[in-house]
């Protein structure tokens, strides 16, 4: 392994802590490439079996182009995005071998560009057929769901049914329909919740999970004599489904309302043919405040989602039936109300594909994560763990608007007036993940696998002006956050068949930091980027010793770090800086040691001294004024200053 996880930071073959700063690649991996599978298409999910995913990142022969761009901008850590159905779309035990090909072929070209790069089993919402992207068709076909019938009786919303007024993540209201939490409660819970739903023998979830496993063990064999392969993530933010919702009844336990929102109740008889009337809660901050509602009736007409012959798992359970009168009625409310999902179902799922996992790749890093924003499960007998939580500034992400004064704390619900309220907001709100940390998992590196902003903020004004510096100040508020506590990251995201019509060709979303239609000159190696000022950015990426602090003021062009030396270490303090930032260069200033700047390599290399003493080593534009400098920033040039003087003295007293 080129890095292992050593305390708090990862570690290279040197000893020295490394910070990594990297991208998702990419958003368009979540959908097959043939036949097309952007969501927008309204023939995308017809033939579902029959579908290729090679050429997801990109076709072979752009390898090369995309790896130098985004080396060139200091971004060589990738979350390499694969589903489950790109895997294993064919049936039960059918692997894509040809798909397993081109995945070799791809990182082997990154690991010629020396990029890092872990696995990141995405899924959104389960599946791309219950408007998402992960499971493979036959997952819903072992249950019994047909998924033809899932718009029609409220059990998932599809942007294939309404592609040009698809509101923005409006896909995430799926996680409290019906096809989306029936399939995560069965994977995670179907042993305890569902103990007669067998398949080929075996309970639903050993039926699920074994096939899951067995799939990314199947990418793992095939790539585990990879050099630059660090690990796998274990799937990207799982869902407990219906475990530990306390009243069936009501969706006050869902994390964000969007849209008409049936409770878990109402979810349940709308799948089985009964009409409901739901609320109706639109989109928080944009047409209406939190809380909000207005009425919404759903009338599926007597459609049911199973397939005929099938009944309702929940029936079966005897979570509800139809009284005399007709009419559907809840009886146990309260049925998943003890499950701890964390502990009880997410824990043990995690133990065992990891265990798949280490049985092909013994050295391989397991990345945990859990829901969006809440802590992980405790681990026992994990080894190699990561913790990879994920952060978006929420009011920018939903509204698609960011000002730099005023913002918004969706937990305590009230606004954040100021840059300062913003930035000390999102700070407390990212220290959180080394709390969590520290309570379940212990000393630990932390990668925050996903951050980003939508780039068609406001309307997408920047994709006719060419300006994107309103993105780049609203990214620039998360990842200064994110340098506070020294964490590594992968933005979200760097899709390479961006566009400004149709974003990341899933579900309307635009948060790649790379479109062809922003290339003006495919020359010029940061032509097509957005909002490139905010993300390269100098970053300590090699450091002998243990990071103490690190800071970069864009506005100003001042970046400032500081550690403490680890006497065991030889090799140099290695930062990268990019030129793009500095167009009238920069100034090295240090605390001691020397320095060496590699212009062309976009680095700068520092030799610390000897003395027990935090180090510190401070970068500044060129374009600032001498008074915007540190104190020892001064005394450095004064210095200089006196030795012309002297030289010239010399030369005036020799005539």
């Amino acid at each position: 392994m080129p890095i292992t996880a050593a305390g708090r930071f990862f570690t290279d073959e040197t000893g020295r802590r490394r910070i990594l700063h990297g991208v998702n690649l990419s958003g368009a991996s979540k959908v097959p490439t043939q036949p097309p599978g952007a969501t927008h298409l309204p023939d995308s999910l017809d033939d579902p079996r029959n579908v290729s995913f090679i050429g997801r990142p990109f076709p072979l022969d752009e390898a090369d182009e995309h790896f130098a761009r985004l080396k060139h901008w200091g971004l060589d850590f990738l979350r390499f995005i694969v589903t489950w159905e790109a895997l294993a779309h064919e049936g039960a035990g059918c692997i894509d071998e040809a798909y397993l090909d081109y995945l070799q072929a791809v990182l082997e070209k990154a690991h010629a560009h020396d990029f890092l790069v872990f696995i990141d089993p995405h899924q959104d919402v389960w599946s791309r057929f219950c408007g998402g992207d992960g499971a493979p068709v036959w997952t819903f076909e072992a249950v019994g769901l047909d998924i033809e019938r899932f718009s029609e009786t409220g059990a998932a919303l599809l942007h294939q049914k309404q592609p040009d007024t698809f509101p923005q993540l409006m896909w995430a209201n799926n996680y409290y329909r019906y096809a989306c939490f029936t399939m995560f409660t069965l994977f995670f819970g179907g042993r305890e919740f569902a103990p007669q739903l067998q398949v080929d023998g075996q309970n639903i979830q050993d039926y699920l999970q074994g096939h899951y496993c067995a799939a990314y063990s199947a990418l793992a064999r095939r790539l585990r004599d990879l050099p630059n392969l660090l690990g796998f993530g274990s799937m990207n933010e799982p869902s407990g489904g219906l475990l530990g919702v306390p009243d069936l009844r009501s969706n006050d336990h869902s994390l964000f309302k969007l849209g008409v929102m049936p409770t878990p109740a109402q979810a349940i008889f709308l799948a089985n043919g009964f009409a409901q009337d739901c609320l109706d809660f639109g989109m928080p901050l944009v047409d209406r405040l939190p809380g909000q509602t207005k009425p919404a009736r759903i009338d599926p007409q007597g459609a049911t989602v199973w397939r005929d012959g099938v009944d309702d798992v929940w029936l079966a359970q005897g979570i509800w039936d139809v009284d005399g009168a007709g009419q559907p009625r809840m009886l146990r409310p309260g049925h998943f109300a003890r499950a701890d999902f964390l502990g009880d179902f997410l824990k043990p799922f995690a133990e065992r594909f990891a265990s798949a996992i280490h049985a092909e790749m013994p050295d391989a890093q397991i990345f945990i994560e859990a829901e969006p924003m809440g802590p992980p499960p405790k681990f026992d007998h994990i080894d190699k763990l990561v913790y990879a939580p994920h952060f978006y500034d929420g009011v920018t992400l939903f509204t698609r608007r960011f000002h730099p004064q005023l913002n918004f704390d969706f937990f305590s619900m009230r606004p954040l007036l100021g840059e300062s309220q913003i930035r000390n907001h999102l700070q407390k709100e990212l220290g959180k993940f080394r709390h969590y940390a520290d309570e379940a998992l212990g000393e630990l590196p932390i990668v925050i696998g996903e951050v980003g902003i939508p780039f068609d903020l406001n309307g997408g004004s920047a994709f006719k002006s060419g300006d994107f510096s309103r993105q780049a100040q609203a990214l620039d508020y998360s990842l200064r956050a994110l340098d506070d506590h020294l964490y590594s990251y992968t933005l979200w995201n760097y899709t390479p068949d961006n566009s400004n019509e149709r974003g990341d060709q899933w579900n309307g979303e635009d948060l790649s930091i790379f479109s062809r239609d922003q290339q003006a000159d495919p020359a010029d190696i940061n032509s097509g980027g957005r909002g490139l000022l905010a993300f390269v950015r100098p970053y300590a990426r090699k450091v002998a010793g243990d990071p103490q602090s690190m800071r970069y003021d864009q506005a100003r062009g001042i970046f400032t770090f500081s550690f403490r030396h680890d006497s065991a270490i030889s090799e140099p303090t290695e930062l990268f800086v990019p030129n793009l930032p500095f167009p009238a260069g920069y100034r090295v200033e240090v605390s001691d040691g020397e320095f060496e700047v590699d212009l062309e390599a976009q680095r700068v290399l520092y030799r610390h001294s000897d003395k027990d003493m935090p180090h510190m080593i401070r970068i500044v534009s060129k374009a600032l004024a001498p008074e915007e400098l540190s104190p020892w920033g001064k005394l450095a040039i004064v210095a200089a200053v006196t030795l012309v003087v002297l030289a010239l003295l010399r030369r005036i007293l020799r005539r």
